[in-house]
């Protein structure tokens, strides 16, 4: 199809893309503040409010690469509007949600709209805008999706604080009605005449249940424990999944995963370091609400607004980041970059119970902010580079899907090392107590609520105290391994940069901004 050459029409081509790609971006970091109060109204445990996060990120990560190529077959508009409905369906259904069970499903529900919409944003973009008006285009949906980021987690957390966590998943209702309005008035149809690809629909199966399986067993083994057969079994069904998904790839004329792409060393070391680095950033985003708001004592709007350094940040010096790659190559920055976010990882651990946020968090966030600032169009420059021109989109797609894959398996394995750190701390903690034994069961069995377990009758007021502290403790600690973690992740992206990355001769160009913002999201 022909670009569009009427401005006004352009124009509203922009809000239906912005409006409908925040809806997706923003819902990563909104839910993530919501979840003390969605884990507290719904009596659920740790593993469940974490199923709440897994069940949209997997299908997200699954699917996204298919959704893409849907828009191509089956028209760009129809395929975007259609996951902005899925995905408005899917909040309402969030919001009126009655137990944990209903909220998990109709997460994973909304995870394959985003899969259907996040593609189809920028993809209506290119196909909209000529060639001469297309960066600009883009740049203005970078820029305004960048300050939806900053904004969407203090205005979640203000509706969680004043209103109910279920107003989080509400107002994603008027703005999918406006987006799928405009898109039918104002956004022509338009998709790939002379593409051939079709649709891996059996391959999309394929990697959709073998990290479901993974992530089930891992989220599931605190629990259960690895000797259980429910355990090891679906990790062993995952792997298997994962390996026929693979086998198929290599053999299908028309692979949802190009393997070919992963010939390139640049490539490879550029989804490498995006796994390790991602994976460590996804931990943070997951953890961080927990600690202030049920151990610092934050308010929802104020841990919604402790990411904003951390936003702004990288709002405003990723491109200027960028500017490096053609004085310096990509690796130098690659390598550099993952080395200052592991000290911001660190730095997260080093806060105790209590304290001003400026001089606990803040650090902390600025630091982290400045290394991932450094990374981000570095490593879209390298992915881009690395591979042939008309290669381009499915190299920006991959990547993209390995950085939703890496949060989503960093919050099942690290969830693990954070709840083996509590109940031993905890159990330390209890047996060092005065509390009868049968007290002391009480609480370990409601181990599974982490910090909202609650104080079994019988205790005073100090006993009280003292248990919420040891609770707390134990929390603090699980989550300084996880930081630990999070920073040797950081450090091995690093190494993997420089290992396996180009230096200067890699061509230099200016990283593009779609995905450098869809892994801000």
């Amino acid at each position: 199809m022909t670009p569009s050459k009427s401005p006004v029409r352009g124009g509203w081509v922009l809000v239906a893309a912005i409006l409908g790609s925040s809806m997706a971006f923003i819902d990563g970091t909104v839910v993530n503040v919501a979840l003390s109060s969605i884990q507290h109204a719904l009596n659920a445990t740790v593993a469940d409010v974490q199923w709440v996060v897994e069940s949209y990120a997997l299908f997200l990560a699954a699917l996204i690469l298919l959704g893409g190529t849907a828009g191509d077959f089956y028209g760009r508009r129809l395929v975007f509007t259609s996951g902005v409905f899925i995905f408005a369906a899917a909040s309402a259904w969030c919001g009126f949600a009655p137990d944990i069970r209903h909220l998990i499903a109709a997460r994973a529900l909304q995870g394959i709209g985003g899969a259907l919409l996040v593609p189809g944003s920028l993809s209506i973009i290119s196909a909209t805008f000529p060639t001469a008006e297309r960066g600009k285009a883009i740049g203005t949906w970078s820029g305004f999706t960048g300050i939806t980021a900053a904004i969407g987690p203090v205005l979640g957390g203000w509706l969680v604080q004043h209103l109910s966590w279920r107003w989080v998943f509400f107002i994603n209702l008027p703005i999918a009605a406006a987006v799928i309005a405009i898109s039918f008035l104002f956004v022509p149809e338009s998709r790939d005449e002379d593409g051939k690809h079709r649709l891996d629909v059996l391959g999309a199966t394929l990697i959709t249940l073998g990290l479901g399986f993974l992530v089930f067993g891992m989220i599931e083994a605190p629990t259960h424990g690895w000797t259980n057969p429910e355990t090891w079994g679906t990790v062993l069904a995952g792997v298997i999944a994962i390996s026929a998904f693979l086998f198929r790839e290599s053999r299908t004329p028309s692979p949802l995963l190009p393997l070919g792409l992963f010939k390139s060393t640049n490539f490879s070391g550029a989804n490498l370091l995006t796994l390790l680095l991602y994976a460590a950033l996804g931990a943070v985003l997951f953890f961080l609400p927990y600690d202030l708001i049920q151990v610092q004592g934050y308010s929802p709007t104020q841990a919604g607004a402790a990411n904003l350094p951390l936003i702004l940040i990288l709002f405003f010096l990723s491109r200027w980041a960028g500017g490096l790659v053609a004085h310096y190559g990509a690796k130098l920055p690659l390598v550099i970059g993952p080395i200052i976010a592991a000290a911001g990882f660190l730095l997260f651990a080093r806060p105790g119970i209590g304290g001003s946020y400026w001089t606990t968090y803040l650090p902390a966030m600025i630091v982290l902010g400045l290394g991932m600032s450094g990374v981000v169009a570095p490593l879209t420059t390298t992915v881009m580079n690395s591979v042939s021109e008309h290669q381009a989109g499915v190299a920006s797609g991959v990547n993209n899907s390995v950085s939703r894959i890496a949060s989503l398996l960093s919050i099942a394995v690290l969830g693990i090392v954070a709840f083996q750190v509590f109940d031993v701390r905890l159990e330390s903690k209890l047996n060092a107590s005065s509390l009868a034994p049968e007290l002391k069961q009480s609480v370990m069995d409601q181990r599974s609520r982490l910090t909202q377990i609650e104080a079994p009758n019988g205790l005073n007021q100090n006993q009280r105290g003292a248990l919420k502290q040891a609770i707390n403790e134990s929390f603090l600690a699980g989550f300084r391994w996880v930081m630990i973690v999070s920073a040797g992740l950081a450090l091995l992206s690093a190494v993997s940069a420089w290992a396996m990355i180009e230096g200067k001769s890699l061509k230099s160009t200016q990283a593009k901004p779609p995905l450098r913002e869809e892994h801000n999201a």
